[in-house]
């Protein structure tokens, strides 16, 4: 096999460089290593409720070099579904607020009761504050005209202590509420695509923890899939669609696997 140098590299950030705060084992030096080999690595996270430059910084903390024009998230993707000059409330963290606003939408937090009129879209992304009220709030201004838009349909999120809810758990419960059938805007759909196409261009090899998501990213992306078990994916997971290419542990065991097949 011929493989070109530089590889276009994209990796997920949960369950692969980190679980919450806590970094895995080995990661920092893995992205060192396939950084020393030539490769150009960015990072593409469903978690849409840090802004970029806490992600930047969040990598910088662990020893890796990167840039925000290197840092992709579903955030940044549902904002591209969303005109300048639309409002939009926002049922999850200031990454989303951040996105919509830099693409210039009006961008108002769903924070508790208050006006539910009036809005173009709802954006909905993991928040660790959703209750009953937003869930109400958000209802309202879907069922008055908005369209639902999902930063991602991940039903979990890694922590060290285990799996919590995620993104995609909170969007089902103001889908199943409003009746509405929310566009999902993050890894593995096109709108994530797009993102990743302008941003990056070509990439070579999908990196990640969950099958859906990062699997099926790498296939749209035509892609090859690594897949690590240190996030969601147990290394027992039996037959999986799609199959990754690659596999291991983590991903300092993948980059040693993969830097000994290339050289």
């Amino acid at each position: 096999m011929t493989v070109p140098v530089p590889l276009s590299i994209l990796l997920d950030l949960d369950g692969v460089l980190w679980r919450a705060d806590d970094p895995i084992s080995g990661a920092a030096d893995a992205l060192a290593r396939l950084v020393a080999a030539g490769h150009r690595v960015a990072y593409f996270t469903n978690n849409s409720y840090p802004r970029v430059a806490d992600n930047v910084a969040k990598l910088r903390g662990m020893g890796v070099v990167t840039t925000a024009e290197l840092v992709l998230s579903s955030a940044q993707a549902a904002a591209m579904l969303g005109t300048p000059g639309e409002r939009a409330l926002v049922v999850g963290g200031p990454g989303i607020v951040e996105s919509l606003e830099a693409r210039g939408l009006v961008a108002l937090a769903c924070d508790g009761p208050g006006e539910s009129a009036g809005f173009d879209l709802v954006v909905v992304g993991i928040d660790p504050a959703f209750d009953y009220r937003r869930l109400a709030r958000a209802m309202a201004a879907v069922c008055g005209g908005a369209r639902l838009v999902g930063t991602n349909s991940d039903a979990t999120y890694p922590t060290p202590a285990g799996e919590l809810p995620g993104g995609g758990s909170i969007l089902a419960a103001v889908a199943v509420a409003s009746r509405a059938d929310p566009v999902v805007a993050g890894k593995p759909e096109e709108p994530a695509a797009e993102l990743v196409r302008h941003r990056l261009g070509r990439v070579d090899l999908m990196i990640g923890d969950r099958i859906s998501t990062d699997g099926a990213f790498a296939r749209r992306l035509d892609a090859a899939f690594g897949l690590v078990w240190s996030g969601v994916t147990p290394a027992d997971h039996g037959p999986i669609d799609p199959a990754p290419d690659h596999e291991a542990a983590d991903l300092a065991h993948l980059v040693d696997d993969l830097l000994g097949r290339w050289f």
